[in-house]
């Protein structure tokens, strides 16, 4: 069974993810850390959106959760061979690739979202997922509201970003021009030239950790493509915060590493939909899509 995993990052976070995640022992100590970064009672305050989106809480929070959720099933499942994290989920990807530590992971998380809180604090900025409008109509469009893409996810739907009153009124544009357009639950205008402030702040608390080799190939959101030198690695998790994520072009990196079965691990379901649009010839679940451990497990099994 060739197994890949996809994590997820900000935007999938709710009050009801993942309901087994307390009962699994082995998710017991990301699920500690993930309470000393943002309190006990987190999955009771995941109802208050402000809070829930605020870049201090959701990266240390899905970066903890995404952990906690692989800690609970890597025992049971066969070792992947290929790797991805969308966004943030790249810090729990390089985890999970053993590229470093969970506890590694949750410092880098809490930098990363310091670091951007910085960088954003000289304007109000955020994301607009845009469907339906071709590369080349969109482009021009985007121009014209100052607005730059932040993730590329297929030839007809972007991620944008920018200042939030441009988004509003693009968003009225886009949708006349006959777009769909869906504002991202995140503060602050990730992947883009806004973010260029935070890549030194990033550089110097990532420069003193040790990056290891990992176990299995490591997509990055910095370039599309496998990596496995822990130079480059870390590298490219400082890049992508202010970069475009060409998460098109990492869902084919994974696909020709010859993956025949795919899991997002974490909340939500937004990878999964992205992958069976592109890949629908290769299987894909999330752990969304499951009432209990069990059941993951044995789907699973059926590929073996």
């Amino acid at each position: 069974m060739g197994l890949g995993l996809l994590f997820p990052g900000q935007g999938t976070q709710h009050p009801d993810m993942l309901p087994w995640l307390e009962q699994a022992p082995a998710a017991v100590p990301a699920l500690r850390r993930l309470a000393d970064a943002v309190g006990p009672a987190w999955r009771g305050r995941l109802a208050d959106a402000a809070w829930a989106t605020a870049n201090a809480v959701a990266q240390p929070l899905l970066t903890a959760v995404n952990l906690a959720a692989w800690q609970a099933l890597a025992p049971r499942l066969p070792p992947p061979i290929a790797i991805a994290g969308y966004s943030v989920g790249e810090v729990a990807a390089f985890a999970a690739a053993g590229v470093y530590d969970a506890s590694t992971a949750m410092d880098i998380a809490v930098q990363r979202a310091s670091a951007m809180d910085v960088a954003g604090a000289a304007a109000s900025t955020g994301l607009l997922s845009v469907q339906g409008l071709p590369t080349d109509r969109l482009g021009p469009a985007c121009q014209r509201f100052g607005l730059l893409p932040a993730i590329l996810l297929d030839p007809e739907h972007t991620v944008v970003g920018g200042p939030r009153d441009a988004l509003a009124r693009a968003q009225t544009a886009f949708e006349t021009l006959g777009a769909r357009c869906t504002p991202v639950a995140v503060q602050i205008a990730s992947h883009t030239a806004w973010m260029a402030a935070a890549l030194p702040l990033l550089q110097a608390a990532v420069a003193p950790l040790v990056f290891r080799r990992p176990a299995c190939a490591v997509v990055l959101n910095a370039t599309g493509e496998s990596e496995r030198q822990p130079a480059a690695l870390r590298q490219a998790l400082v890049a992508q915060i202010a970069q475009p994520v060409p998460w098109q072009r990492c869902m084919d990196t994974l696909y020709e590493r010859g993956v025949t079965r795919m899991l997002e691990v974490g909340p939500g379901t937004t990878l999964k939909r992205f992958w069976e649009r592109r890949h629908p010839d290769v299987p894909v679940r999330s752990l969304e899509d499951f009432q209990s451990l069990d059941g993951i497990v044995r789907w699973a099994a059926e590929a073996r």
